[in-house]
């Protein structure tokens, strides 16, 4: 089950400051999260309409931790560039490609 906050994220359609823009608040009373203040010029959610975005929001966050993963397999910027150097650009292409092909993206 995706998060609140990713709901809201594919709802408002761009990132959200969840410290000023939207405020989740949990009483820990079983009932989850909720938008306690919504900060925001456009309309606030029904819960229909963020349980409508169930499975966007489920894509968004499975690609966040791809991405995560292939920027640790990517390494630093000064090693991608020290490879580059080193061993050619056509190597570290081949080497992104093979990072991407071995951890793709959900399709949206």
């Amino acid at each position: 089950m995706a998060s609140l906050s990713s709901k809201i994220k594919q709802y408002v359609n761009a990132e959200v400051d969840f410290t000023k823009d939207v405020i989740l608040q949990d009483d820990s009373n079983g009932q989850g999260p909720y938008i306690k203040e919504w900060n925001l010029s456009i309309a606030k959610p029904t819960d229909a309409q963020l349980d409508a975005l169930e499975a966007q929001a489920t894509t968004y966050e499975n690609n966040q931790k791809i991405i995560a993963t292939r920027k640790a397999l990517y390494g630093a910027w000064d090693k991608q560039l020290e490879e580059i150097y080193d061993h050619g650009i056509d190597s570290w292409k081949a080497r992104i490609a093979q990072i991407k092909l071995d951890h793709p993206k959900e399709n949206s």
